[in-house]
């Protein structure tokens, strides 16, 4: 049973007690793989970075340091894999960070993060945990709107408290 669908989508991320927000608007294809569940593919426009130059002198530093911004030329690909019971998030392209989410409500679940390594040895992620206190999902036959409310820990320390917010439109 796998039907897809091209859809507006807007995905944000919100974190309610940090200063960081995100919004991602963009086409997806929408694939459902059962009566619930579906799997949402789209491009994320690139991140832009910047290369810092070395700074001539101490007094000029906040005058005339050199930047140059760049955009990685392969796109980021972000996967979710969508039901009312958990949501699977990866995101992998453009030899930056790549990460995969793992959320189910009432549990903690793993969120791993793949830093970029100028060695050609693989590196082992970054491991950290997260902890779904709610998980919404709405919108019948297709999805409509994903809520996702969780914290982050990184052992005993809680990293901030956080709010996916995912909307398809039809």
């Amino acid at each position: 049973m796998l039907t897809h669908h091209r859809k507006p989508v807007c995905l944000s991320l919100i974190s309610t007690d940090l200063p960081i927000w995100s919004v991602v608007e963009t086409a997806g294809t929408l694939y459902q793989k059962d009566p619930d569940r579906f799997h949402l593919l789209l491009t994320a426009p690139p991140l832009i970075s910047c290369e810092v130059e070395s700074v001539l002198s101490p007094e000029e530093t906040l005058s005339q340091s050199k930047s140059k911004p760049y955009a990685p030329s392969s796109p980021r690909i972000l996967w979710l894999e969508i039901s009312p019971y958990r949501v699977i998030m990866t995101m992998q392209g453009n030899a930056q960070v790549s990460y995969r989410h793992f959320w189910e409500q009432g549990v903690y679940g793993i969120s791993r993060y793949w830093l970029p390594t100028e060695s050609l040895q693989p590196n082992d992620p970054i491991r950290l945990r997260n902890f779904t206190t709610s998980l919404t999902l709405n919108g019948h036959p297709l999805p409509e709107h994903l809520r996702l409310e969780y914290e982050l820990w990184a052992e005993k320390v809680q990293l901030g408290s956080y709010i996916l917010n995912l909307e398809i439109k039809h």
